[in-house]
């Protein structure tokens, strides 16, 4: 099992920005895909960023140009750089951990995202 704990949420203006960090402990093995999901009220959560140890990435249509993930595996951080903030970003973001690149069973509790318009 793998631990996450996100930081980094918050309030921001529309066009702003907010860095997410996640920190992961536990039974990592050397290969793993860890990523950002999102979540609002009434709705499924959904695959934000990816990241594979090597550094391969993928992303939701609605975030690229606009999101960076990028990840510090000596210490099993990943991160999500968030630009151009803009109101439907709102939501609760959740960091993922898979040996794989299916969507894994460890996650963190979430830290809530809200942007004002």
């Amino acid at each position: 099992q793998v631990q996450l704990v996100e930081s980094g949420g918050g309030l921001a203006q529309a066009g702003g920005s907010l860095r997410l960090s996640c920190a992961a402990s536990g039974s990592i093995i050397g290969f793993n895909v860890m990523g950002w999901y999102r979540q609002v009220p009434g709705k499924q959560r959904e695959i934000v960023a990816r990241i594979g140890t090597g550094g391969d990435t993928m992303y939701v249509d609605s975030v690229k140009g606009r999101f960076t993930i990028s990840r510090d595996n000596d210490k099993k951080m990943v991160y999500l750089q968030m630009n151009s903030l803009k109101f439907e970003d709102t939501a609760v973001y959740y960091c993922n951990y898979s040996p794989n690149w299916a969507t894994g069973r460890d996650w963190g509790q979430g830290t809530q995202v809200t942007v004002s318009s």
